[in-house]
């Protein structure tokens, strides 16, 4: 029975994921339309909430745009008829000044719409760029070990800056197409009046260009796509080489040549891509300017044609030169504006699919209640995505209200798994997690990690202030500071901090200020421990916070620890047993199960017990 309810579940999350894949294929194969509706149905609307003035400023560029053309259309026929003709001084100073005045004022409009609008460009880069960032900050913790997931943000990130200029460079392909359009209309209307076969050969040729340039854009989108699978390793090596946090090891075990040869092995693969690339755009681009000038001889032999059989007047050949080049000019460019739009929206889409990423796990909407909790493993396991491997088999334990739980073990014993699931940064593979008999999975999530307060081996303080640290907020209550003082004194680090530069406000290192100190690795995980305890959660985990430390340190701290979370729930994690006297109860892992479980007086007394055997070889430290 219990076998069967596991098949149904693996079959059941195997359909979701390919529900998931099936939905992610479908919109890489969308189309260019279903592409460009999702790219700026998201933008504009977005964008226009955020500063409608940038639009305004775009639309005035816009206007300007499409009136500049027109001043040699009708203004350098009127100065060569003159020319021809009644070569009255007075008109052509005219006409010539009114082409500089028009223009001055064309492009004194123009520079201050072009300087409005680059402002309010560099307001949305850093505006999208912090969308990006909180939707990673937001991104379930599953998924930031998840290659699929990290490839993605990776092409998000590349997909919003060169590659598609970010929001301005959508919008500039957008109301370069729309110029392009209306200025179309006003030169079709003047040729079509004296030389309509111009608009036919431009016309043919332009189809000729137009498959052309998809197939340019074809050839961009797949090499970006190979491009895409090197570039984090690339980011990664090039950061790496001066990051001054890699300085000891690279000095003391001599890594710059591995460094510099990775550096180089791999400029030299992207470099590679792009040569590829160029080799295959290279006859396409060369059959482009072909047709560019076919259509060129095409059109001066025709209005050469015209002229020299009288049908129109050299003013009017000239007018329809210059009018004929802006045709072409404008049609070519809308082409090129329209492929270019489809293509930045393809590597701008990455950002939208990125923000629409499928979460790893279900989102409860159960409110979690005050107060202290139960929780119960029920015969929970767990592999790691992408691996087989059971790190957690079967495991059963329960964690009651108030209640201290050490849980001891060796190196991969599975310990940290462990409090990774009762966290919810993972789900179980198989089994449940329950918390006060509810599946942790119908709790809302955010509630539910409000529960927690664990201090991981790994953990991170932030380049801010020491209180900013501890109250994770800028805006600070003295009632709050007070509180964080006591805490500090607490945890042994208070008096350390008035030898600091601005006392309990130093910055911790040095990433954004000179003044900023390199804490020792005892205070930072105290200022670990500290921060921990301001969040007064339910559940205050210690997660071998303290295994650089020496066993008696490490008692400690410990001891310390315990004075300060009596009443609350607190699990203890650790191969050594510095806490394990403390603890109401132990759990023994090894080889990811719960091998032994009791009192320290009922373990340590266990004939030939895991435990016993630890604690024995660990005694001597503790003497």
């Amino acid at each position: 029975m219990k076998q069967n309810r596991r098949n149904q579940k693996k079959k059941a999350q195997h359909q979701a994921e390919q529900k998931v894949m099936a939905n992610q294929e479908s919109r890489a194969n969308d189309s260019a339309f279903a592409v460009l509706k999702s790219v700026y149905g998201y933008f504009l609307p977005s964008a226009w909430k955020k500063h409608k003035m940038y639009f305004f400023a775009r639309a005035g560029k816009l206007l300007v745009n499409v009136c500049q053309p027109f001043i040699g259309i009708f203004f350098i026929p009127l100065i060569v008829e003159e020319l021809m003709g009644g070569k009255d001084v007075q008109k052509l100073i005219t006409y010539a000044a009114s082409i500089v005045i028009i223009e001055f004022i064309l492009g004194i409009a123009q520079g201050t719409f072009v300087n409005v609008a680059e402002r309010y460009a560099n307001k949305f880069e850093n505006y999208y760029q912090t969308v990006l960032s909180q939707r990673i900050m937001g991104l379930d913790f599953a998924l930031t070990e998840d290659k699929k997931a990290l490839d993605q943000l990776e092409l998000a990130r590349n997909g919003m800056s060169w590659y598609s200029g970010g929001l301005n460079g959508l919008v500039d392909e957008l109301f370069n197409l729309i110029t392009g359009m209306i200025t179309l209309i006003g030169v079709t209307a003047v040729i079509v009046t004296k030389a309509p076969l111009v608009l036919l050969l431009t016309v043919v040729l332009f189809a000729a260009t137009f498959f052309v340039n998809a197939r340019l854009n074809q050839i961009e989108q797949k090499w970006y796509g190979e491009l895409s699978k090197v570039n984090r390793i690339f980011g990664y090596l090039g950061w790496g080489l001066v990051d001054f946090r890699f300085g000891k090891d690279i000095r003391l075990y001599d890594a710059r040549e591995m460094m510099v040869g990775k550096w180089i092995d791999f400029n030299d693969e992207m470099s590679g891509y792009w040569e590829k690339m160029a080799k295959e755009q290279l006859p396409l681009q060369l059959l482009n300017v072909g047709t560019m000038l076919i259509r060129d001889f095409g059109t001066y032999i025709y209005l050469g044609f015209l002229a020299i059989t009288g049908k129109i007047t050299i003013a009017a050949t000239t007018q329809m030169i210059t009018a004929a080049g802006t045709f072409s000019n404008t049609l070519m460019g809308m082409v090129t504006n329209f492929q270019n739009m489809v293509k930045k929206a393809n590597y701008a889409n990455e950002f939208v699919k990125f923000l629409d990423y499928p979460m790893a796990m279900h989102q409860g909407t159960k409110d979690v209640t005050p107060g202290p909790h139960v929780f119960e493993f029920r015969d929970v396991s767990f592999s790691y995505p992408g691996s087989e491997v059971k790190v957690l088999s079967h495991v059963n334990l329960t964690l009651k209200e108030g209640e201290h739980l050490s849980v001891v073990g060796l190196n991969g014993a599975g310990k940290t798994t462990m409090v990774k699931l009762l966290c919810r940064l993972y789900d179980p593979t198989e089994g449940a997690i329950l918390m006060d008999g509810v599946n942790i999975k119908e709790y809302d999530y955010d509630q539910y990690m409000s529960v927690f307060a664990p201090v991981f081996q790994d953990f991170k303080l932030f380049a801010f202030g020491v209180m900013e640290n501890l109250l994770q907020t800028e805006e600070m209550k003295e009632e709050q500071k007070q509180v964080a003082r006591e805490t500090l004194k607490q945890v042994g680090v208070y008096e350390k901090l008035q030898t600091f530069p601005d006392g309990e406000d130093t910055v911790l290192f040095k990433y954004f200020d000179k003044n900023g100190i390199e804490p020792s690795g005892g205070e930072q995980q105290k200022l670990a421990i500290a921060r921990a305890l301001m969040k007064d959660a339910d559940v205050v985990i210690l997660d071998e916070p303290t295994a650089a430390l020496d066993p008696m340190a490490e008692y400690e701290i410990y001891r310390q620890f315990e004075e300060m979370v009596k009443g609350k729930t607190a699990v203890y994690i650790s191969h050594r047993l510095s806490s394990c006297q403390f603890c109401d109860r132990i759990a023994v892992f090894s080889e990811g199960n719960v091998k032994e479980y009791g009192t320290h007086e009922e373990l340590v007394s266990k004939e030939g017990g895991l435990y016993a055997e630890m604690f024995a070889a660990q005694a001597q430290y503790y003497a």
